[in-house]
């Protein structure tokens, strides 16, 4: 049983570390960006070592106090909040900034948790290497978090999520322990993976502290292109054929939908769009090429072959960064506008590669069924994740739709356990999610992760009431 901070706990806090780690709470900490959940009123610590983040640990252990981990707080789930039962302490790892080093020969970065993406970018871009993970919240969004959730983005078709980009990590453990576990090896086979079991597990079994990251050599020569494209299947494909002439060179293969397009169009006038009219589907192509190659050439020949085959119909091949900078704005802006329409449901899922033409055209009849609603439907189609939106009709707001709403979710979510898909693609379980864990979840897999936490926070201090339910 947890208890609430405390006066006392407070006391022992301040006794152990310097009088600037813990701080009254500021409202911004209780938040999250879908505006789901608020978090109470509690106390707040702002370690500056690992040292400081252990002592912070145990003594919550000691006395039963949860933490809340918190990264850049763009999580989409509210695995950064605690919106009931006994405070927490809020543990926020922004003063852990640094990049502790980079080896360009080895391709290694190691930055600690609290470092920004974007940060961590700039850094292997001064070494002319390159951290392919990209997320539209990467100005924000730190390191530490999207190691903590596996985060996804737009680049996983080609470098994989960020648990493919890490090679080691440092931690502290619920008991206070510190797992020195920074290796910058490509093979370690010395037992357990610890660092996988912490990457993914929402702050639910430890705290990340640093990480050893994977850089990659920077293409010598990128090219970006929105296609438009007959259907999803026609997508998909492309994107055959695209890997077939092009390989691993394929970055980003983005699904864009007509009703995305005009929520820009609507309420972010000031993004330029690709085409004067909004085609049905088209896809945003990024290619990254060795030296020597010409992504225009690549991409001219990549279209002349989806126009013969008639899933390509109209196309645009940028002409300049600039250009593909408008183009990729495109797509970042898009959550934006969502936000702004105000979703009825929204849906981070994905579903066999083969499997999405059949769960867009399926699902599209159950949200009917329901009554009059958009859909907007967009992703990452290179790996199968779709983020499936569900909006008000024209002139009604998501509180008219309060008493469909959960339907909606059920429907999308039933539909994607019915074809072998995941109902977390990339923004993790949180404490949105986690009745849906408890639904579809494999049993045996569930009942190995209760075990694992029971195993290593016997107390139940960590980030209490993400991923496993209370």
């Amino acid at each position: 049983m947890l208890n609430d901070v405390s006066g006392d706990f407070e006391a022992a806090l301040l006794a152990a570390l310097p009088s600037d780690v813990i701080k009254e709470i500021e409202p911004r900490y209780l938040e999250e960006p879908r505006g789901r959940y608020a978090g109470q009123t509690t106390l707040m610590a702002v370690p500056q070592t690992v040292e400081q983040v252990a002592t912070i640990v145990r003594l919550a252990n000691q006395a039963s106090i949860g933490i809340v981990p918190y990264g850049g707080g763009t999580g989409l789930v509210g695995g950064q909040v605690a919106p009931d039962g006994p405070r927490p302490l809020i543990l926020s790892l922004e003063r852990m900034n640094a990049i502790r080093s980079v080896h360009p020969s080895e391709n290694v970065l190691v930055a600690e948790a609290g470092a920004i993406l974007a940060n961590i970018q700039t850094a292997a871009a001064d070494v002319n290497r390159l951290f392919p993970l990209s997320l539209a919240s990467e100005g924000t969004a730190q390191i530490g978090g999207n190691l903590a959730t596996n985060a996804g983005g737009v680049n996983v078709l080609r470098y994989g999520n960020t648990r493919d980009l890490c090679l080691g990590i440092e931690a502290v453990l619920p008991d206070g322990s510190i797992w020195n576990g920074l290796s910058r090896l490509r093979k370690d086979n010395t037992g357990y993976d610890l660092r996988n079991l912490l990457i993914g597990s929402e702050g639910s079994l430890g705290i990340i502290t640093a990480a050893s990251l994977k850089l990659s050599p920077r293409p010598a020569a990128e090219g970006t292109a929105f296609f438009v494209v007959e259907d999803p299947q026609a997508a998909i494909s492309l994107l055959a054929e695209a890997r077939s002439q092009l390989g691993d060179s394929v970055s980003a293969f983005e699904l864009i939908h007509r009703q995305g397009l005009e929520f820009l169009r609507d309420y972010l006038p000031s993004v330029r769009l690709p085409f004067e009219q909004d085609f049905e589907w088209c896809v945003l192509i990024e290619v990254g090429l060795a030296r020597g190659l010409d992504p225009q050439d690549a991409l001219e020949t990549l279209f002349e072959a989806g126009l013969e085959q008639g899933w390509v119909s109209d196309g645009l091949i940028a002409q300049s960064l600039g250009q593909r900078q408008e183009f990729w704005s495109v797509r970042e802006h898009i959550p934006e506008a969502n936000r702004l329409v105000g979703s009825v449901s929204s849906h981070d899922i994905s579903v066999p590669i083969s499997l999405v033409p059949e769960f867009i055209t399926r699902a599209g009849e159950v949200i009917a069924e329901l009554g009059p609603m958009l859909v907007n439907c967009f992703g990452h189609l290179g790996d199968g994740n779709l983020h499936y939106n569900v909006f008000p009709e024209t002139g009604k707001t998501r509180a008219d739709y309060l008493d469909v709403r959960d339907l909606v979710k059920v429907a999308v979510h039933d539909l994607v356990d019915e074809l072998g898909g995941s109902i977390s693609a990339e923004h993790g379980i949180g404490r949105l999610k986690t009745a849906d864990l408890e639904k579809y979840g494999d049993p045996a897999k569930l009942a190995a992760m209760r075990a694992i936490k029971a195993a290593l926070d016997p107390i139940g201090i960590m980030n209490p009431g993400v991923v496993l339910a209370l």
